[in-house]
């Protein structure tokens, strides 16, 4: 697979201010930007030893914007954008100045067929500072990893799917099936959890429409106790909570969601799964999302 990581996202934001508060008293990330040179108009949050792991630019709408999928060597991207482009995916290759403010030795661009937008890269540019978070995160769960998963809406489900299947080698790590309300007649919507790498998924496809453009992305810290203070953080800054605190049945994850300024939420979470051996896994389809907790219906109210 040329694809090992989910290496950074952007958002579109009409203020700034309020992701650098939110990213970095709430998250816990640290503010890069003035490091990664960045412009009245663009926000670096930082991680772990990347020079970023969000970017936020300034833009007339709030919304996810794209995800940078992280490829190991040259070798490997051109593999990528070889095989998107033979599967009649429009690629366009990154400038160099848009190479130059991702951090990134080389990118390409593309749509899958639900209209999420992507990028794929090769060589991260840092100076390889740790995170010096100003709430006191020692740690997030990153490395080889990625930096957590996104979860996408996919109306175009079936397309999408094969695209990130049979083109870019993503596995299928579990499903869901589910219905919004007790009505046997309401279409069921497809949910697929997909792995790069031993992370349980970096990425997800929900077969409904959003208008943030994502339904949740993930960050994962080093334990519990760091959950729970992340939660009382989103407690002293008003934040809307989205799920209660719950573990979840794919991917174990101990976590609670929270909303975020780009109108999609964001989990929170930690002792996410990882598979070490992809070939001896059984897929399965689970008919609940938690073991216990994360009730959803405090979003509602």
């Amino acid at each position: 697979m040329a694809i090992k990581s989910l290496g950074y996202i952007g958002i579109n934001s009409t203020n700034l201010d309020q992701w650098r508060e939110y990213g970095c008293q709430v998250m816990g990330l640290e503010d890069a930007s003035e490091r990664n040179g960045a412009t009245d108009s663009s926000l670096y949050l930082k991680m772990d030893e990347h020079p970023y792991r969000i970017t936020v630019q300034l833009a007339d709408s709030d919304g996810f914007g794209f995800c940078g999928w992280e490829t190991n060597n040259q070798q490997g991207f051109d593999e990528a954008v070889s095989s998107l482009k033979d599967a009649g995916v429009e690629v366009e290759m990154g400038s160099s100045e848009l190479a130059a403010a991702r951090k990134v030795h080389q990118l390409a661009r593309f749509s899958d067929p639900s209209g999420n937008r992507h990028e794929i890269y090769w060589g991260m540019i840092s100076d390889f500072k740790r995170l010096v978070s100003p709430v006191g995160v020692r740690k997030f769960v990153t490395g080889q990893i990625g930096m957590g998963h996104a979860v996408l809406p996919a109306p175009n489900f079936d397309a999408t799917i094969e695209l990130f299947s049979n083109v870019l080698g993503f596995g299928l790590s579990d499903l869901m099936e589910l219905r919004f309300s007790p009505d046997p007649n309401e279409p069921v919507k497809r949910l697929w959890f997909m792995h790069c790498n031993s992370r349980h998924h970096s990425v997800a496809f929900f077969e409904v429409a959003h208008p943030a453009g994502c339904i949740h992305i993930m960050t994962e810290v080093e334990d519990i106790d760091e959950v729970g203070r992340g939660n009382d953080r989103r407690i002293a800054h008003n934040v809307g909570l989205s799920g209660t605190l719950g573990r979840h049945a794919n991917d174990h994850m101990v976590s609670f969601y929270m909303k975020s300024p780009g109108g999609f939420d964001v989990e929170y979470g930690a002792e996410g799964r990882t598979v070490d051996d992809w070939a001896s896994y059984e897929v399965f389809e689970s008919t609940v999302a938690s073991f216990w907790g994360h009730d959803f219906s405090v979003g509602q109210q």
